[in-house]
């Protein structure tokens, strides 16, 4: 699976972006769906997951309110709906694949997109 991040950049706090994650190949469905953030200086951590029938839902506390994962599985894309965005949520963001069910445990994932950059101004 080839994962492909998008939908970043630069806003207002208080404002919104979409990220989209496309993924290529004919099994995306069997993949449960990860976003992960990364700020600069910090680790890699957890903001949302879910199942692959979209059933199983997971938010990180500090998104939780704020963002929502989706997918659409006829379209082999996951979103992360983000709003009313803070500065602290500046980091790029990274969409991940696992196969063992949705889960913040970062070292689950076996495949990675290449990260969108979102940057919030105060």
């Amino acid at each position: 699976v080839q994962l492909q991040a998008s939908g970043g950049g630069l806003v207002q706090a208080g404002g919104s972006l979409r990220l989209s994650c496309a993924a290529s190949g004919r099994t995306f469905s069997r993949y449960s769906m990860g976003w992960f953030r990364q700020a600069p200086g910090q680790e890699r951590s957890f903001v949302a997951a879910i199942s692959w029938r979209g059933d199983n839902i997971q938010h990180a506390d500090t998104v939780k309110g704020r963002f929502t994962v989706s997918r659409d599985n006829a379209e082999n894309t996951v979103y992360l709906q983000m709003n009313s965005l803070k500065p602290e949520d500046t980091a790029v963001y990274y969409c991940a694949a696992t196969l063992t069910g949705p889960t913040r445990d970062v070292t689950r994932y076996i495949y990675w997109g290449q990260g969108t950059l979102v940057t919030v101004s105060s």
